[in-house]
């Protein structure tokens, strides 16, 4: 009989144990599972778009330098100062180019005498036509000198021929230039230009008068551009066409040389998939992926994808991934290959 209460005791102890285990298997299961949010792989119709990349330019841009020799005596701006058109830039000491001009005139006068005084004689039948021929060649000669010393002391002013920002300034107050020396670098930008390349596989895309959205990313604002260019021959080494973009620029903000990423839109429409770019992550190789949920079993597994380009703030998926598959947009950082996750509506 105490054998039998023995017995009876050991086995009583063995069903509470079963039944505590079985108490806390159940809530220790339920906290291993990764609260996460996921989104369903859906396609898209979106119409396509060209990205690109480039360096901001003046409208018009001019190189000046004088049409004489001379030393610098004068500079109206500094660099980066808007400039109107017309308005004086530079010129040079004049005195040589004045005397010059001076002596010429004194020519002209001299000569001017002697023809009217021969003209007479010439008129009267006392002067051959040759020798009045020679007077008459004298004074044209006398002139066209005149002329020429006339222009050249006004080629020692350096007139704007348009409106814009003095981007560079190669010389100073008192230095010797030559002849056609480009000095003055002037850039109209009440319109700029963006100029960026395209491969030639999309080259096909583009078209002159399509709309452009223009990030400049240095002012942080987006400017609506036009394409006004598009290149008929390629870079001979990196097989890309030359694309030009107009924006316009009325408060003088976007400055030449600027970096601006352009989004063209175009007349194709296509199937995409895209995903919220948080939800993209990378592996030690540097291979995107994201975390799907297997539904049946409850996990989440990694996927390896292939990304194009951003559109509407989301990444496109070319690759990887197929419709109605849910992808972890929150959460992922938690996951782990296999692990087990519930769904947060």
């Amino acid at each position: 009989m105490k054998q039998t209460l023995f017995y009876l005791s050991i086995l009583s102890l063995f069903f509470l144990a079963s039944c505590k285990g079985k108490k806390t298997n159940t809530p220790d299961s339920s906290a291993s599972a990764i609260s996460v949010r996921a989104e369903e792989v859906q396609s898209t119709t979106k119409t396509n778009e060209v990205s690109v990349s480039g360096n901001v330019e003046g409208n018009t841009t001019v190189r000046l330098g004088f049409m004489v020799a001379g030393k610098v005596n004068y500079i109206s701006n500094k660099e980066g100062e808007n400039i109107s058109q017309g308005q004086l830039i530079a010129s040079l000491e004049p005195t040589n180019y004045s005397i010059a001009k001076g002596l010429a005139d004194v020519q002209v006068n001299t000569t001017a005498d002697e023809y009217n005084r021969l003209k007479i004689l010439y008129d009267r039948k006392s002067l051959s036509e040759n020798d009045f021929k020679k007077i008459t060649f004298s004074l044209d000669q006398a002139k066209l000198q005149q002329q020429l010393q006339k222009k050249n002391l006004s080629d020692t002013r350096l007139y704007s021929p348009i409106s814009g920002v003095l981007l560079k300034k190669q010389t100073e107050v008192g230095e010797v230039i030559a002849v056609g020396m480009p000095l003055f670098v002037l850039s109209d930008i009440r319109k700029v230009k963006v100029l960026a390349y395209v491969p030639e596989g999309e080259l096909h895309d583009i078209k002159i008068g399509q709309t452009a959205n223009v990030n400049i990313s240095s002012l942080d604002k987006v400017f609506p551009g036009k394409v006004a260019e598009v290149g008929s021959a390629a870079d001979a080494t990196s097989r890309a066409f030359t694309i030009k973009i107009e924006v316009a620029n009325p408060g003088l903000l976007i400055r030449p040389g600027m970096i601006a990423d352009a989004r063209i839109a175009t007349n194709n429409k296509r199937q995409m998939t895209l995903l919220p770019a948080e939800c993209i992550q990378q592996d030690l190789a540097n291979q995107s992926f994201v975390f799907v949920i297997d539904k049946t079993q409850h996990k989440a597994f990694k996927r390896i994808v292939s990304l194009g380009n951003l559109v509407d703030n989301k990444i496109e998926v070319i690759s990887g991934l197929s419709n109605g598959e849910a992808v972890v947009t929150s959460g992922q950082k938690s996951l782990s290959e296999g692990s087990l996750v519930s769904i947060i509506k």
